[in-house]
């Protein structure tokens, strides 16, 4: 702790984890060619069926029916149908996944981690929205493994949380694409 003139400064090592992240980060913006765009969409059709089935859903499964099971569907969708978009570059090689396997930010003690759904193209909602449960379980624990953080061939970001209405997040590289969902308004 410093103190110049009755204003404080103090200093903290970056963890090992944020140190990486923040590599990664720097090194995804100046080697990829980022585009972004942004897009409206009418999510009234999805609080419909929310609160249609919101009760027996939770009975059914023991679990409740999110917006991420939702998102993660229509992802794993159009990632099935534009092959590119679940892929990535090596050298002079365009490397085809037929799985989605997908990253979720999520909030740990430490900040933002990206465990992920492994083929997520074959889980029902309800598996959609347990592997959510369990990992951001996990990150708040501290208790995610390596192998549940890496191997991810798209990443669903959810700033909404916080408020924000947009955003341009980074891509999690050597993927593709990210998918960035806002706060929700009427």
């Amino acid at each position: 702790q410093i103190n110049v003139e009755g204003r404080g400064v103090s200093r903290s090592k970056l963890s090992m984890l944020r140190r990486k992240v923040a590599e990664r980060l720097v090194t995804a913006k100046n080697e990829t060619a980022m585009l972004t765009t942004f897009n409206e969409v009418d999510m009234s059709p999805i609080f419909e069926l929310r609160k249609q089935y919101k009760e027996t859903f939770k009975e059914k499964h023991d679990v409740g029916l999110g917006f991420m099971s939702f998102f993660t569907k229509a992802c794993c969708y159009a990632l099935q149908e534009f092959k590119s978009v679940n892929a990535y570059l090596d050298g002079e090689n365009i490397i085809y996944h037929d799985y989605c396997d997908v990253s979720i930010a999520v909030s740990a003690p430490k900040g933002l981690v990206v465990p992920v759904i492994r083929n997520a193209e074959s889980l029902s909602m309800a598996g959609i929205e347990a592997a959510v449960v369990d990992l951001a379980t996990k990150a708040k624990n501290n208790k995610l493994t390596i192998e549940e953080m890496t191997g991810g061939t798209f990443t669903i970001t959810n700033g909404g949380i916080f408020g924000s209405m947009m955003s341009t997040p980074i891509i999690n590289i050597p993927q593709s694409a990210i998918l960035g969902v806002h706060k929700i308004v009427e």
